[in-house]
């Protein structure tokens, strides 16, 4: 659950060390592994759905498990918070181990705290929420905000054991709240007041029953969208995809005012989400991003399109489990029919990926090549889709850059990325893929760095490098920093300047309180050199270069030199004029870049090496 400050400590605390000689009495046979098998994670649960401790769901009726009943302090104090509690567990976190950085993305969690009661910890136990960090003592009492990223480090060899319960709150706990402390805070007078407990356990606890709808109502629907709108880093498609979000919303309520949650809607509820997704796909949903550095598409998938409809299809089944971190809680966007087919069932003949730094004029080439028959795109770029695997996305990853090697496509990753891709396909007239070869055709300003990565994913990948002038490039990419348009990373740890733009390349800490021509610069060659290096590794006959001047110069011939190199054909006439891509920032014109030349032409002689081998290898 989002809430305004980082942390909040309750005012009550409780004898940590009861409880911890509570909980040394439960036989170790009843702590489970995390449900997402994180090393050094352990857990002992106590509230499941139908009180089944080995039960990760997060719907149904929510009870008590054996293991609750045999501890009455814990009990006492979930009583005493005053909350109506759904999914509880006793956390463990070995010595040296840590819960990695992610953030609560279920629809679970989208309006369920997360109470901590420390009872076994130490100073070394480090608990941190965006740039914030804060250290739980024992027997205190905290909720933070699980909709930025989080993460907890034990720096100790000690175990450390939290009390960790879910609750939409109530009476009690919301009172408490109230008069509670945000971390690092001084309220004069302010000081926890102790809680007794008897150790009786005879305490009456509110659980809860009702947590996934049967059919979302469209009020709901609406807020989740606002929500997640209010939450959206500026993008240029970002008007679009709000505009197509309202068209389906006012779908769902004449739906809802006919049907409500009598089955015989279900149908025409679930071919309305299964076209209201792809459409959200298409507009660009996939491409924005949010300030907690989820994708929207994501969210909207865990929030909507996935549990909107309790039809116990297989988006609602898995949005009914434990997701850790930016774990995919849907495997890609959905193909709208009721059956999907897996990737695995057709085959990638020979996708195509453009590559080159941003602002090289890559969208204009992709909207160009995508109305070519037979060739399937998911109608964007793939940020949010390749980031939502786990283990790919740069915070999962220590920030490092946007490289990603062939050693990183392990079989999971090419199973989930495969399916993810396929699932988002369409062609130039809106279907999806049926049982043919795919041509698929995709680009991503980050893809310059990840060329052995799609290599391994896709084994006979080709690759079309598009050449701009650098001196364009750099001033465009300069105005895009500055329109702040193109944030990819707007809490990059330790970064100061502009919120960062455009694709992280390696070394980028280096650049930290740079000026922003030397961050575009080394932006530039680095993303050039790398692609280059990539590509020249490859057979000359899997990659070709195009050059963008002399690709507005003659579009008609450079697309059909292209559809003929990729085995696609081209059966359309250009006419002499392209239009402007839906990224363009203002007019183009050859000279537009002397704007800034001051700031470029300096700093041209220190790349001069990689600016002539990328006029060299575009031809």
């Amino acid at each position: 659950m989002k809430i305004q400050v980082p942390f909040v400590q309750l005012p009550v605390s409780f004898d940590a060390e009861a409880l911890a000689r509570e909980i040394a009495q439960v036989d170790q046979s009843h702590w489970r592994p995390h449900p997402n098998k994180l090393p050094g994670n352990s857990a002992l649960t106590l509230v499941a759905t139908g009180g089944d401790p080995d039960n990760d769901d997060l719907a149904g009726d929510m009870r008590p498990t054996p293991a609750l009943e045999r501890l009455p302090r814990v009990k006492e104090v979930m009583a005493a918070l005053g909350a109506t509690w759904g999914r509880s567990r006793l956390m463990r976190l070995s010595g040296q181990a840590e819960v990695t950085a992610h953030v609560d993305t279920n629809y679970y969690w989208r309006e369920r705290m997360r109470v901590h009661v420390p009872i076994t910890t130490t100073a070394d136990v480090r608990f941190q929420v965006g740039d914030a960090e804060t250290n739980m003592k024992a027997g205190e009492c905290w909720i933070f905000d699980t909709w930025s990223r989080h993460r907890v480090i034990n720096g100790n060899d000690s175990t450390r054991i939290h009390l960790v319960a879910d609750t939409v709150g109530g009476a009690g706990l919301w009172d408490l709240i109230s008069r509670g402390r945000p971390a690092g805070r001084s309220i004069p007078g302010w000081q926890p007041r102790p809680v007794p407990l008897a150790g009786t356990g005879e305490v009456a606890i509110d659980f809860e029953s009702v947590n996934l709808p049967v059919v979302m109502t469209p009020w709901e629907i609406r807020e989740h969208f606002v929500f997640l709108l209010g939450e959206a880093v500026p993008h240029p498609r970002l008007a679009v995809v709000q505009q197509g979000l309202l068209d389906f919303s006012r779908r769902w309520h004449a739906l809802w005012s006919a049907f409500g949650e009598d089955k015989a809607g279900w149908p025409r509820y679930r071919e309305l989400l299964e076209q209201g997704r792809a459409d959200a796909l298409a507009r660009g949903a996939g491409e924005v991003g949010l300030r907690n550095e989820v994708g929207l598409m994501y969210m909207l998938d865990m929030y909507v399109f996935g549990v909107a409809l309790g039809d116990q299809g297989a988006p609602n089944q898995v949005a009914r489990k434990d997701v850790h971190g930016d774990a995919p809680a849907l495997p890609g966007a959905a193909a709208p029919t009721t059956v999907r087919r897996q990737a695995g069932a057709a085959r990638f003949e020979r996708p195509v990926f453009i590559v080159s730094p941003p602002r090289s004029g890559s969208t204009l080439l992709f909207e160009t090549l995508v109305k070519a028959p037979g060739v399937f795109s998911i109608g964007d770029e793939s940020h949010s889709l390749i980031e939502g695997v786990p283990g790919l996305a740069p915070s999962q990853r220590g920030h490092d850059s946007n490289r990603l090697q062939a050693q990183d496509a392990t079989p999971e990753v090419i199973a989930q990325l495969q399916q993810r891709f396929f699932d988002a396909l369409r062609d130039r007239d809106g279907h999806a893929p049926g049982d043919a070869a795919v041509r698929l055709l995709e680009k991503t300003p980050k893809n310059a760095l990840r060329i052995p990565f799609l290599r391994a994913v896709f084994p006979d990948a080709r690759f079309i490098y598009l050449h701009r002038d650098p001196r364009q490039v750099l001033a465009s990419m300069i105005e895009g920093w500055q329109s702040g348009r193109f944030v990819m990373y707007p809490n990059l740890p330790g970064w100061q300047g502009l919120p960062w733009s455009f694709l992280l390349v390696p070394g980028w800490r280096e650049l930290s309180g740079q000026p922003l021509a030397d961050i575009v610069t080394r932006q530039w060659e680095t993303a050039t050199r790398v692609l280059l290096d990539d590509l020249q590794a490859l057979d000359g006959a899997h990659w070709t270069g195009v050059d963008h001047d002399r690709f507005l110069a003659d579009p008609q011939g450079t697309v059909e030199r292209l559809g003929a190199w990729a085995g696609w054909g081209w059966d359309q006439d250009l006419g002499g004029v392209l239009p402007l891509s839906r990224y363009t920032l203002t007019t183009p014109a050859p000279d537009k870049w002397r704007k800034h030349a001051s700031d470029i032409e300096p700093r041209l002689a220190a790349i001069q090496a990689t600016v002539d081998r990328a006029a060299r290898a575009a031809g």
